[in-house]
């Protein structure tokens, strides 16, 4: 049996923040459907060209259905407000006061169905001065504090690689979610729930500023790539623009052994002893840097870190996009998925991270656009064929039998 088999959630999400949460839900078990405009779908859809099953949608919105209606009609509207009291949680990242000039907001939801886990995703929240403002990924990650501590020391803040503002409010939606789901099946009570972008942002940054004693009282440093010749980046052969190692010794017995694997203990006094968070010294350090790196620059990164993977120092290759298909550890895992998609074939896709013993996780292909839309409708509210075919009519639902290119 799935972990979350039973949930039932209506998706409302568009692009990231929204989809990464019901998707952690959907590998889990929950039935997640989705509920796209119709004609075009949300917009995520076509984040990475034309294509509407493209690789951005892909990715996101794998293990859902999709349903395909037109909120903004009052025969959809009232289609959405008839299928809530089948499921436990909608959840929807739309901008600020849109779920409220569709009629669909907190309070109407829970006048039809009081027991509705109503979860948002709002790039600041739904309160306070920033509220009304519009926001994606990188505002948050900019807003959230992301930006001032990535770059180096004499350089100006620089936009982080991951999207953690998106994901990670939508992961750490999932769990609110879940946790009041349990509180649901305890007590029987809905609630709503609300992750702001800008504040999930602050959860990635603790370590840094926790690191420093710091309670508010200044600004945490930009430090590059490292602390210092033991935690830091080196360069690797034969030298490509990923040909690089991120050595982490942080203890005393893991500087030593470092010293030792290079056959270079000469310099254990000068690696500090332990973990040495000082961002403003680094020319002290660069000459034990530039003795690591000759070390490293004889071997490839692969090479590299499982001679210091073996010996007991933290250390890890840096891979590329494409490494982590071809890495031999992630195949080993079962990471690494193979997905039938109606539109595109078969895909390799990276997995589910979570490993549940007594619980299957696997990742079914994103759905095309309106694919459930009769299969959902029809067991949620036992239409009959000629209530269906007027909505069909109305054009307030969208059926789709076959790819979005075969239109």
């Amino acid at each position: 049996m799935l972990a979350l088999e039973g949930l039932r959630v209506l998706d409302l999400t568009q692009y990231e923040a929204g989809t990464s949460c019901t998707q952690w839900l959907g590998w889990l078990g929950a039935d997640v459907v989705k509920v796209e405009p119709t004609g075009t779908g949300e917009p995520g859809r076509f984040s990475s060209g034309p294509d509407p099953d493209s690789g951005y949608f892909v990715y996101w919105n794998s293990n859902k259905r999709s349903v395909a209606i037109d909120l903004r009609q009052a025969e959809g509207r009232d289609l959405l407000l008839r299928m809530a009291p089948h499921y436990d949680v909608l959840a929807e990242n739309y901008g600020p006061g849109v779920m409220e000039r569709l009629g669909l907001d907190y309070e109407t939801l829970r006048d039809v169905h009081p027991a509705i886990i109503y979860a948002s995703v709002k790039g600041f929240g739904g309160d306070g001065p920033y509220a009304s403002y519009k926001c994606y990924d990188m505002v948050a990650q900019a807003a959230g504090g992301a930006f001032s501590m990535t770059g180096t020391p004499d350089g100006p803040p620089m936009r982080p690689g991951p999207t953690l503002a998106d994901c990670g409010s939508g992961l750490q939606l999932a769990l609110a979610i879940t946790a009041a789901y349990v509180q649901k099946l305890r007590d029987g009570i809905g609630q709503r729930v609300e992750v702001s972008m800008q504040e999930a942002t602050t959860y990635f940054l603790r370590t840094l500023i926790g690191g420093q004693g710091n309670f508010g009282e200044q600004a945490v440093p930009r430090s590059g790539n490292g602390f210092g010749p033991a935690q830091n980046l080196y360069p690797c052969a034969p030298g490509g623009a990923n040909d690089h190692l991120y050595i982490l010794a942080v203890t005393p017995r893991q500087q030593e052994a470092l010293c030792r694997t290079i056959e270079r203990e000469d310099l254990i006094p000068r690696l500090g002893g332990g973990l040495q968070i000082d961002p403003e010294n680094h020319a002290a350090g660069q000459p034990v840097y530039d003795e690591i790196a000759a070390w490293t620059r004889r071997h490839g990164k692969y090479e590299a870190m499982k001679i210091l993977g073996e010996a007991g120092v933290p250390s890890g290759a840096v891979l590329d996009s494409a490494d982590l298909f071809r890495d031999p550890h992630l195949q080993a895992r079962g990471f690494i998925e193979n997905v039938e998609h109606e539109q595109q074939g078969e895909l390799r896709v990276l997995g589910c991270p979570l490993r549940l013993s007594a619980s299957p996780v696997e990742s079914r292909a994103a759905p095309l656009l309106g694919r459930h839309t009769e299969e959902v409708l029809r067991a949620d509210l036992g239409l009959s064929d000629a209530e269906f075919a007027k909505l069909q009519a109305s054009r307030a639902i969208e059926v789709r039998e076959g790819p979005l290119s075969s239109r």
